[in-house]
């Protein structure tokens, strides 16, 4: 562990952060603000639509900061499997040029939507501020529904990354799913809405469902549904944890198998 994050490698990851930023903004007349503003402009368009005219939510204490929190998560996770996809062929001049470790290509980009989450965190505290959202003692433990869905981005991030070099339609098919993700994660509507007990479970079951709505627990409400709720304490809510420590250790395997063909598949 200590090799793999020494002196040269942490500088080398860092100038790959900057880089990646540069290159990401370049030409925006607004530049950094959009990693602020998107989530934002999102939530703006959702509360007007779901809340104001659809009335959703309407159970839920401090219902706006609960769909901005949630919509920010979410941002993070797309933003991080998206930019990690094309990452190996973006920098494909550097792979072919330097011997540079090929997961840094991968890592460097998930820290960069990492300190996003950051900063758009920050905006949902100043929100929960202003809307006197009471602290609760749970608040630490958001900690770790957050790695837990990094551990699952990372994972995926690697895996779809290394296919991405040989399959150029992973990141159209990707995109699909994201969108299908959306709609059927929990972000917008309350799971309380869902009265089929097994759709709440088979919703429940993904780490994306299960680790936003913990989030929302331990920081805004406890009226929020979480898997230990749903399965009554069982061995099931388990099972998310489970399903994103074998997608990480699969695309570890799969991208360390693969790393050694990336210059001359790119």
């Amino acid at each position: 562990m200590r090799r793999i994050f020494s002196k040269q490698n942490r500088a080398l990851i860092s100038e790959l952060v900057r880089t990646d930023f540069k290159l990401r903004y370049q030409g925006s007349v607004l530049g950094y603000a959009w990693s602020l503003l998107n989530p934002l402009l999102i939530f703006v368009i959702l509360y007007v639509v779901f809340v104001k005219f659809l009335k959703i939510g309407d159970a839920i204490p401090h219902y706006p900061i609960y769909l901005l929190l949630g919509i920010v998560i979410w941002n993070f996770f797309v933003e991080m499997t998206m930019q990690s996809t094309t990452s190996l062929v973006t920098r494909g001049d550097l792979i072919k040029k330097i011997r540079i470790p090929r997961w840094m290509i991968v890592f460097s980009s998930s820290i960069g939507a990492l300190i996003n989450l950051g900063l758009n965190l920050i905006v949902v505290a100043v929100f929960m501020i202003v809307n006197k959202v009471g602290i609760l003692d749970t608040l630490p433990r958001i900690i770790f529904p957050l790695l837990e869905i990094y551990m699952l981005a990372l994972g995926l991030s690697l895996l779809l990354s290394a296919l991405f070099v040989k399959f150029r339609d992973v990141s159209y098919i990707w995109q699909v799913i994201l969108q299908a993700g959306f709609y059927v994660t929990p972000i917008i509507y309350p799971l309380s809405r869902i009265t089929d007990a097994t759709l709440q479970k088979l919703l429940m079951i993904s780490p994306m469902a299960q680790a936003i709505q913990n989030v929302r627990y331990d920081a805004i409400t406890h009226t929020a549904t979480t898997t230990s709720s749903v399965f009554a304490n069982g061995y099931y809510q388990f099972i998310p944890i489970v399903i994103t420590v074998v997608i990480f250790f699969v695309g570890v395997l799969y991208f360390k198998s693969q790393a050694k063909y990336f210059a001359e598949n790119i």
